[in-house]
């Protein structure tokens, strides 16, 4: 039978807790992303600025939680922020 550490078994405990919160962080993201991309097909230009600086800010906060990359987020945000100009240059 193997020698299983102490160690190892906490490691596997966290290794579950950290997931379910990664998961939980990232499915947010998600959403609060796919509210944008609605707004931004149903050329709704208020509410895309609303959900782009929402989705700004829940990408920061995915990055300070070290679910995403910092550079990662940092493209997601500009190519979200690319749609919702736009969208507003394409209504003047």
């Amino acid at each position: 039978m193997p020698v299983v550490h102490k160690s190892t078994i906490k490691r596997a405990r966290q290794a579950v807790k950290h997931t379910l919160r990664n998961r939980a962080v990232l499915s947010g993201v998600k959403g609060v992303i796919k509210k944008l991309l609605n707004a931004v097909e149903e050329k709704d230009a208020a509410a895309a600025k609303a959900g782009l600086r929402e989705a700004a800010s829940a990408l920061s906060k995915a990055v300070t939680k070290g679910v995403v990359k910092r550079n990662t987020a940092s493209r997601r945000v500009a190519r979200l922020a690319k749609k919702v100009n736009a969208l507003t240059a394409a209504r003047t």
